[in-house]
């Protein structure tokens, strides 16, 4: 990795973040070591989304082919955005006659600024129109990644099943949750994002990195 720069672009899971609760299992003092009890709610954090999480087909997260986890993004810059700021294909500039079929796009919005904020980060995201959604289906993208928790009004139920439903019916992997977005200095890099490996998931937590050089 010589010549590289990595920057980790995943929310640490701490208490109080929504769908985190960590206790203690065990401990030096009677156990002899220590140990935690995680309970996780499977989209909570930087978190992956399966098909099966919209009931578009019966795929889960442990099905997803590994080489899909590891892909070439561009990051579209649109920080500062208003609230609830609606991402359009105009939005893309340059990148839209750039990026190629099987590459991602990362939208850094800075709204994972607001992740202390529960109730605006949650209720008055940006989120991406359905307009874009089909602009990135037809283009092949193989991965969208946003910094709200959601890529969609998560108080609109139809707009909600709407936008997700287009990106998995195009077989896009989703990501939700990142962060970070501010501290790469390069607009394309080099994305790895692994999802736990969860049987029967409809999404797992995600540890994901860029690399740029």
């Amino acid at each position: 990795m010589s010549g590289k720069r990595i920057v980790d672009i995943s929310m640490t899971f701490r208490s109080p973040m929504r769908g985190f609760k960590k206790s203690i299992a065990k401990s030096i003092s009677e156990d002899g070591w220590n140990a935690s009890t995680l309970e996780i709610y499977s989209h909570a954090g930087t978190h992956m989304d399966a098909p099966v999480h919209f009931d578009v087909n019966p795929g889960t997260i442990e099905n997803i082919p590994v080489d899909r986890f590891l892909c070439n993004c561009h990051i579209v810059r649109l920080s500062p955005v208003p609230d609830r700021f609606l991402i359009k294909p105009d939005h893309l500039g340059k990148t839209a006659s750039r990026v190629k079929p099987g590459e991602g796009i990362l939208f850094h919005t800075g709204w994972s600024q607001f992740a202390e904020d529960p109730a605006r980060y949650r209720d008055l995201l940006p989120r991406i129109s359905a307009d874009l959604a089909q602009w990135l289906v037809e283009k092949g993208v193989n991965l969208v990644g946003v910094e709200p928790p959601s890529i969609a009004d998560v108080n609109k139920l139809d707009e909600l099943q709407k936008i997700h439903r287009i990106l998995l019916e195009g077989n896009m992997i989703i990501v939700e949750g990142l962060c970070n977005l501010e501290e790469v200095r390069s607009d394309y890099v080099q994305l790895i994002a692994l999802p736990l490996k969860v049987e029967g998931g409809d999404g797992a937590p995600v540890r994901a990195i860029v690399i740029e050089n």
